[in-house]
């Protein structure tokens, strides 16, 4: 028989742990793994936020997503999950997801903010980051891509997300998609295959080990800051792609406005014509745009 080994949790790092608040923003591939992590490490207190109903086709990667949990809530059903796994756990939940009318209410207290907006999301996502950044509010940004996942801590301190991803208000949505991709990508070579991302669905592959492991990454930064350590990959310098199935750790780097430098727009046009649904949706907008401005 192997020798037992006995793991004892420092009692510093649970009392920590049990006295933080952490708010996580959507609820489904990333984000509930998130929070069944973050619940068996022993956080004693939950802000929960999506609008959205679990279904078959979450079935593939979504921890809380079964046959007893179709058409319900996913807010309501994480919930549960988490007081399943500690009683004690206070857990608070927005129903309708974040928006500008309850943005304050959900950041009340918090300590950090772990991201499990889907991609599709921009607006949302720019709008939780700023107030975030507003209240001195660390952010952990961790996506699935391929068989791996990105993982970049956006502190108070360091450069905003618009900052990273250099996306401003002039930019069309598919622009600041395409930047948003750009700025989690480590070259053009990818093991996502462009013609199964639906823009105008707002569906994409993503690998159910591949979600897990984006909570493995961002728990372990939730528990530096809870022992008071300084985060691990936080932007712009710090941040990494992980991939086990092919064995590589490869560093995430700002990348060059795809609007304002002679480079961006180069990158941006290869990326408009790997990705026509990203195309087609920037060019739908311009026609809007010039429509209301006529």
């Amino acid at each position: 028989m192997g020798q037992q080994i006995k793991c004892n949790p420092m009692p510093d790092d649970v009392r920590r742990l049990r006295a933080m608040r952490v708010a996580l923003p959507g609820l489904g591939g990333v984000g509930g793994g998130h929070a069944q992590v973050l619940a068996e490490m022993g956080v004693g207190a939950f802000h929960l936020a999506d609008f959205d109903t679990f279904d078959l086709v979450n079935f593939n990667r979504q921890l809380g997503a079964t046959m007893s949990s179709l058409g319900r809530l996913k807010a309501d059903v994480t919930g549960e999950l988490i007081r399943k796994t500690n009683p004690a756990a206070e857990v608070t939940l927005f129903r309708d997801g974040i928006q500008p009318e309850n943005i304050g209410a959900f950041l009340k207290n918090v300590d950090v903010v772990v991201d499990g907006i889907e991609f599709f999301a921009i607006g949302v996502r720019r709008m939780l980051y700023k107030a975030s950044r507003e209240r001195r509010i660390p952010v952990i940004h961790a996506g699935p891509i391929g068989y791996g996942a990105t993982v970049l801590v956006f502190a108070p301190d360091g450069p905003s997300f618009d900052e990273y991803f250099r996306i401003d208000d002039r930019m069309t949505r598919a622009e600041m998609l395409a930047a948003h991709a750009l700025g989690h990508g480590t070259g053009f070579k990818s093991d996502l295959d462009p013609s199964r991302v639906d823009f105008h669905k707002r569906t994409g592959p993503a690998l159910a080990p591949a979600c897990m492991f984006c909570s493995a990454l961002a728990a372990q930064e939730v528990l530096r800051l809870a022992r008071g350590e300084p985060f691990q990959a936080t932007a712009p310098r710090n941040g990494c792609y992980v991939d086990l199935f092919y064995g590589r750790v490869l560093p995430l780097r700002p990348k060059p406005s795809l609007t304002r430098t002679l480079r961006g727009r180069l990158l941006r046009r290869i990326i408009f014509r790997r990705m026509p649904g990203l195309r087609e949706l920037h060019e739908t907008e311009l026609l809007q745009r010039n429509a209301t401005l006529a």
